[in-house]
């Protein structure tokens, strides 16, 4: 099993901005964003983009001189992930999910029934 971290300051800020996105940017677009909030170098955003791309978080594609990187994935996915390894590594699943359960609001219990429901009916219990 892959093992599955959660971001760095920077690297969470800049996944957050793709993910919002929704769409591949530049680093030099990704600079002047987070320009106004953050006295960041070009460098120092371009090698948080590039060990994104080396650890796996980002595909890029080749633009002119750049590159224009995108998430490999969702921020859902990723969340899922970080959740199923965290479940995986708590020694006792059935009890922590309990535990995450008890802290649910009636609307996020409500739409956690309706996709169990809907998982059942749709072949993918087993």
């Amino acid at each position: 099993m892959e093992i599955v971290r959660g971001f760095g300051d920077l690297e969470a800020v800049i996944m957050d901005r793709l993910w919002e996105w929704d769409h591949a940017a530049t680093v030099r677009e990704m600079l002047d964003d987070l320009a106004p909030e953050r006295r960041l170098a070009y460098t120092t955003v371009m090698t948080v983009m590039d060990n994104l791309y080396r650890k796996g978080w980002l595909t890029r594609q080749p633009d002119g001189k750049a590159y224009r990187y995108q998430p490999v994935s969702s921020r859902q996915e990723y969340s899922a992930e970080l959740m199923r390894q965290v479940l995986t590594g708590s020694g006792d699943q059935v009890a922590t999910l309990l535990r995450f359960v008890d802290h649910m609001t009636d609307e996020e219990a409500t739409a956690v029934r309706r996709a169990l429901r809907g998982r059942r009916t749709d072949g993918r219990d087993s």
